[in-house]
């Protein structure tokens, strides 16, 4: 239903890893945002370059991004496009390669097709909304991925730079079903729970935004697992207020939230 929003979505994905790519492997500034996160030349110039790739692919989608200004228009579409040009860019900044490319279509608060580039790794993952999950590997191979079906001896995965002492705690009350923690950056997480190397991530903080979700929560979905809030509702999209306030929880099967 939607090939050519996910084509376009894909060729956006690839393009825009080479250009941060090609910022990662040479010398570059790191600047401070008013929010006090950082930013680098890679996040502008991938925004810039998936912006004007989507451009007109579906007339009637707005833009919602990390690094474009906010245009509140957008609330009065069914579409808007949910973009982050680096997610991870902390990462990036370390030099741990654990950073992605995450682009989401979403119609009236749902995202439809969802997008997620690891550019170091070179893989990448996509979904439609009701069409499955999947993963293109380096050699341009394509499987169909599914969270595992797991429920005991679980692994989980916290965030490199932003865990903080809630998730800890969660962590620790489920050590009885929780056997294994690493550490994964970025939408990266979505991915290996998407594709059954993990069951379960906690993000319980107000700290994160629609575009560092929405293309991994579809993924996931598609997959066969769940991403929910903290009050066990599914995140909606395009709202005026972008944090995922709540705080979420990915796992390969509603049983294992585990809060």
């Amino acid at each position: 239903m939607y090939d050519k929003e996910l084509k376009a979505a894909i060729e956006a994905a690839e393009g825009a890893s080479k250009i941060v790519l090609e910022v990662y492997n040479r010398p570059f500034k790191v600047e401070t945002k008013s929010d006090d996160s950082p930013v680098t030349e890679a996040d502008r110039l991938s925004d810039s370059f998936i912006r004007r790739y989507l451009e007109g692919v579906n007339k009637k989608a707005a833009f919602l991004t990390e690094e474009g200004a906010d245009d509140k228009r957008r609330l009065k579409k069914d579409f808007v496009w949910i973009i982050d040009p680096l997610d991870g860019t902390m990462d990036f900044v370390r030099h741990t390669d654990e950073f992605a490319i995450n682009i989401a279509l979403a119609y009236k608060g749902t995202p439809v097709v969802g997008v997620v580039a690891l550019p170091v790794q070179k893989y990448l993952y996509y979904a439609v909304k009701g069409e499955g999950a999947y993963r293109k590997d380096p050699s341009g191979k394509i499987s169909l991925i599914r969270v595992s079906n797991k429920t005991e001896k679980l692994t989980a995965l916290k965030s490199r730079s932003f865990h903080n002492a809630q998730e800890e705690i969660a962590l620790r009350k489920h050590a009885d079903k929780i056997a294994y923690v690493a550490t994964l950056g970025a939408a990266a997480k979505f991915c290996a729970i998407a594709e059954g190397q993990a069951e379960i991530s906690y993000r319980l903080s107000g700290n994160t935004k629609e575009w560092d979700t929405a293309a991994g929560d579809l993924i996931v979905s598609e997959a066969g697992g769940v991403v929910l809030q903290t009050n066990l509702q599914p995140i909606k999209y395009n709202k005026e207020d972008v944090y995922n306030r709540l705080g979420y929880v990915i796992a390969n099967r509603a049983d294992n939230i585990l809060l």
